[in-house]
Formats: C-alpha cells, structure tokens, sequence
C-alpha cells in the first residue's frame, strides 16, 4: 500500500491493530504516524496512550507484553517500535534477545485496543522470512520508499490540496528546480508560500520567484546556462555566490559534472527515439529536468559533452591532489569550458 492510499484508509476507517511502515523516508513515516494518532485518539489520550520503543535497546517480547495489557486509562494504545532490524537480512549486531515466536503469536491474534506500529526504515525487508509473509498476510503494509522524481507533482498537488492554496504551472516546475525530491524541503517552501497568499490564495511565478529558497543545485543549472551562454562574467559571478553560500569547490565540480552527464545521456537517448517520458523514468529524474535537458543538449555536440566530462573530472583530480588552489581550480574550469565551446561553434560555423 502507498502513503496516499494509506492516509485515505486511516481518515475512513476504524484503525487496524498492526501496521509496518517500511521504506527509507522519513517524512512519509512521520506523516502516517501524525495521522494514526490524529484519528485513533482522543485528546486527553495522547500523552498516556503513545508509547516509543527502540528494538535496538528492547526485546520484541517486551513491546508486545506492552501492546496486550489494556491501557490504564482506558482507550486505545499506540505503540511505536523502531527499527526491527530481524525483518531484514541484515546481521543484528546488538545484544538484545528477541523472542520473534512471540511476536509471530501476536500477529495472527493482535488485540484490539492496541495498535502495534513497526517502523522499519529500511530499503529492503527480507521476503523470505516467515515472519514477513505472515505481516503481509495480516498486517497493514506502508511502503514509504524515496519517491520517484517523475511522481514529484502528485506531491506539490496533494501538499497545496492540504494548505488550500493553488498554485500556477510554471510554479511546479520552479519548486522542482529548487526542491526535487526533498519531501521536507518541499513542505517547508509550500508553507511559506502558503501564509504569503493566505487561504484559497494563488501562488503565481513571480512570487514563487521571490519567495522560494534557491538551492545550490539551481546554480549549477545556471551555470550550465552560462556555459552554453559563453558569458564567463556571469559563470564566475555565480560561482563567487556559491562560495560566499559555503559550497564546497570540490562539490561544485561534482554538481556542474553531473549537470552536464545528464545532458550526455538525455542526448544519446534521444538519438536513441526515447520520449521525455521514457527518459525520466530510465534516468530517475523529473520531466522537468528532461525537458530543460532537452533543450540544452542541442547546444552541444556528443563530443563537446565527453569533453566536458573529462575536464571535470581532471579538475576534480587535480583539487584532491592539492596540485592547485581549489577557486583558481574551478575558474580556469569554467574558462577551458567556454572557450572550448567558443571554439567549437566558430568551427561549426
């Protein structure tokens, strides 16, 4: 089951007595967690009635003793339990003893003044063990893996249902620019743009322009644009920025060497008739990014691009080597970059 599909079920129903929530994102565990308590308690509840365990530091034995004796106050219970290493096939390295027989007996009969919550955050459970197929078979799985790029705007559209806030298109494609996959960072921005408009507002583009935060990988977009641009003024411009912000030089190679591997690739898939679709979903990256990839790729030839790679990675070299200052490093880059593109295009011409 997805968080969507989760959520919807939680808000509808009656909750269940078991739940896993597997999957390396936190703000998803999070967010699921928030709404089970919403709904399965009272107010007066909370303080009594959520209990938190480390399966690092307790015994699965002790959680479920804990999830079959009835609440002192009455209602229901929440237990959390984090980090059931003994799901996956990892080899368990502390010294706590579970007894998962016990476990195994609660799952095929759970109480129902209890819901017993595992928290595996995980990128793979181990679907071999019995104890997997027998919580597939009962409990309520949560898949609450990374999300896809190419699922982003599902996202922005759900967070601005929620804040009651519309948003105009290119906004997506700006807070994709900024965010990417950062669910928290996308929440956080979504917020801000939230109380500017104030309810059933609509944010437009030059607010987003205003308000959302620029990160470090929107510059190494800008300077790809630079480059194509062959305004050495306005690369190092961007690059001074960027020092000023703490980015790490060796960092800003990676990035802008990235940058361009990506308009590599989108240019050999689309000599291959891939569609941006098909790209995003080969490349795991936004269809935003495709489509802006695939108008810069134009600008470059195959050879242009390896050319670019290579010198990234031999300034990368060099840095680490200490054969060179790191800013100087990155400048003379950014120089041999535009002049070699400058050389081309009057070659081309």
């Amino acid at each position: 089951m997805d968080y969507f599909k989760a959520i919807e079920t939680i808000k509808k129903e009656k909750l269940q007595s078991l739940y896993v929530l597997y999957g390396t994102e936190s703000f998803l565990i999070e967010a699921i967690n928030k709404q089970l308590i919403s709904v399965g308690l009272a107010p007066e509840d909370k303080e009594s009635n959520i209990i938190r365990y480390d399966l690092e530091e307790t015994t699965i034995q002790e959680v479920v003793m804990d999830a079959e004796t009835y609440p002192f106050f009455g209602g229901r219970k929440i237990i959390f339990a984090y980090n059931p290493l003994f799901l996956t096939a990892k080899q368990d390295k502390s010294n706590v003893d579970h007894n998962l027989e016990s476990l195994q007996q609660y799952i095929e009969q759970p109480v129902d003044y209890s819901t017993l919550v595992l928290i595996a955050p995980y990128e793979k459970l181990d679907e071999r063990k019995k104890l997997i197929k027998l919580l597939k078979k009962q409990a309520t799985m949560v898949d609450c893996e990374e999300i896809k790029a190419w699922n982003v705007d599902r996202w922005i559209d759900h967070m601005a249902k929620t804040l009651h806030i519309k948003l105009e298109k290119p906004v997506y494609e700006l807070i994709v620019r900024e965010t990417g996959t950062n669910l928290l960072m996308l929440q956080k921005e979504l917020e801000k743009l939230a109380m500017y408009v104030g309810m059933n507002g609509t944010v437009t583009e030059t607010i987003a322009e205003d308000l959302v935060a620029h990160q470090a990988n929107t510059s190494g977009l800008k300077l790809v644009d630079a480059v194509i641009a062959k305004d050495l003024n306005k690369a190092i411009q961007i690059f001074k920025d960027l020092e000023r912000m703490n980015e790490e030089v060796i960092a800003l190679v990676a990035l802008l060497a990235s940058q361009f591997r990506t308009l590599y690739h989108v240019k050999v898939l689309v000599q291959k008739g891939y569609g941006q679709k098909q790209m995003a979903q080969y490349l795991k990256i936004h269809p935003y990014v495709v489509k802006m990839s695939m108008e810069r790729e134009k600008k470059f030839s195959q050879k242009m691009l390896e050319f670019i790679i290579d010198a990234c990675a031999t300034t990368d070299a060099q840095i680490k080597q200490g054969k060179i200052d790191k800013s100087l490093a990155f400048e003379l880059l950014l120089y041999q970059l535009i002049q070699q593109k400058t050389k081309q295009t009057i070659k081309t011409n």
